[in-house]
């Protein structure tokens, strides 16, 4: 019996290998939606604005220091909000960041002057500096190189979903309520966020939706983790990130590409509305174009990008291609001011948007690609989103004065578009090789 037993069982097929689960695709879309209501929450504002002239007597350099109050709190809060997400992981620090930014999205409708809204939106930028570190974390965490610039494609195409969406919701909450209800709606979608965010995330040998097999694929693919870590590289203290040179490119590229992508997300409806004669409702269907045009192209790129490092093309090539030549197809936006049509005009823009997106994929891969450690991925996201938020602070209001100067925006998109120049530029021939950065032995 034993024998037969025996011969039986070696005859019996090998058991077929478990299929690996794909709990990572459903957090990068959770991610992806919290980056949306982010997104449009700050954007709310620049639709709302050209509505609420029966309660806001603004000139156009008023609405530029409005829109730069919530990018000084954002901005140099990324410097300490990089170094929180690394302490305290993506669970905590988006869950809390979104709760905050909620609050005072709602806090935005009773709003009554200038400086009350000026407030409101310093303290929202505050909410939001820890989500796009977090962001970057989480792919880090979750994602094998072969995968990560199509994960990074889909959380920030959130920021251009974010920003088109807003268009027809706004306008829709305007024209049957009024602007206090935009701001009252938008911000308990992102107090619910928060809550399912907090119950669904953990890390991956935490997730008890991520069988052996994923969490295997996802370690061996090259994500990081404190696991693999060296631990001389994960004892590099955050201020010695400042002398590499790779970081300082990252900070000033970026910085030129936010020069010209918060101009969609600040004056672009205003531009629509007075300059090419943009009613209503207009502005929520054309106004969407450029945007939905963005994260098409946004998860191409990040698609195409993936399958050339699957195939062995070298990752710098890969990184300085894509961002190097976004740029370089964003400087067209400097010509959208000049053409006679609405369309042509439209049309420029919708190039200038999609390739600064098809940049902005590479260079939100960037920190996992060179951080010494695990520990560093967050901080390296917090620092050159601190720079690249500079522009936010300074861009809104050199376009206002441009603006009120000049009577148009020949000349603050012409000045965007030759900083698009210059910031690709600067990844070709100032970035170096994109590879963890080395650390000294006596570091």
């Amino acid at each position: 019996m034993t024998a037969v037993g025996s011969r039986h069982a070696t005859l019996l097929p090998p058991a077929a290998p478990r299929a690996r689960s794909r709990k990572r695709w459903v957090i990068i879309w959770l991610a992806f939606l919290g980056l949306s209501i982010n997104y449009l929450d700050r954007s709310s504002l620049s639709v709302a604005l050209p509505f609420m002239g029966k309660d806001f007597e603004l000139s156009a350099t008023q609405q530029g220091m409005i829109f730069a109050a919530f990018f000084w709190a954002y901005d140099f809060c990324q410097l300490a909000a990089g170094w929180y997400v690394d302490k305290v992981g993506p669970r905590r620090s988006f869950s809390l960041a979104a709760l905050w930014w909620s609050i005072f999205t709602i806090v935005t409708a009773l709003s009554q002057n200038f400086w009350s809204l000026f407030a409101a939106r310093f303290l929202l930028g505050v909410g939001e500096s820890p989500a796009p570190s977090t962001a970057a974390k989480v792919v880090a965490t979750w994602f094998p190189v072969r995968e990560r610039a199509f994960a990074t494609s889909i959380w920030d195409s959130g920021s251009r979903v974010g920003a088109v969406i807003a268009l027809p919701i706004v306008t829709l909450i305007v024209a049957f309520t009024s602007w206090h209800a935009v701001f009252i709606i938008i911000g308990l979608a992102g107090v619910i966020w928060a809550a399912v965010w907090w119950k669904t995330y953990r890390n991956p040998e935490e997730h008890p939706g991520a069988n052996a097999e994923e969490r295997a694929y996802i370690q061996e693919g090259g994500a990081r983790s404190e696991a693999n870590d060296d631990d001389g590289a994960a004892q590099l203290p955050w201020r010695s990130l400042f002398r590499y040179r790779t970081i300082l490119s990252m900070m000033f590229g970026f910085f030129c590409l936010n020069s010209a992508i918060y101009f969609f997300i600040t004056f672009f409806p205003g531009y629509l509305v007075k300059e090419r004669g943009f009613d209503l409702l207009k502005l929520g269907i054309f106004g969407a174009i450029p945007g939905i045009c963005a994260v098409a192209f946004g998860w191409l790129a990040g698609y195409v990008a993936d399958r050339a490092v699957r195939r062995g093309v070298p990752l710098t090539g890969v990184r300085k291609t894509a961002i190097a030549g976004g740029l370089i197809g964003g400087s067209v936006i400097m010509f959208a001011a000049i053409v006679p049509e609405a369309w042509m005009a439209l049309t420029l823009l919708s190039v200038a948007y999609s390739s600064l997106t098809v940049a902005a994929t590479g260079i939100w891969s960037l920190p996992a690609d060179v951080a010494p450690s695990s520990r560093h991925v967050g901080s390296i996201g917090g620092l050159q989103n601190f720079a690249s938020n500079l522009a936010g602070i300074f861009t809104p209001i050199l376009i206002g004065v441009l603006v009120d100067q000049t009577g148009s925006f020949v000349a603050p998109l012409a000045v965007i578009g030759c900083i698009s120049l210059l910031g690709a530029a600067n990844y070709l021939f100032v970035l170096g090789r994109v590879e963890p950065l080395k650390v000294p032995a006596a570091a």
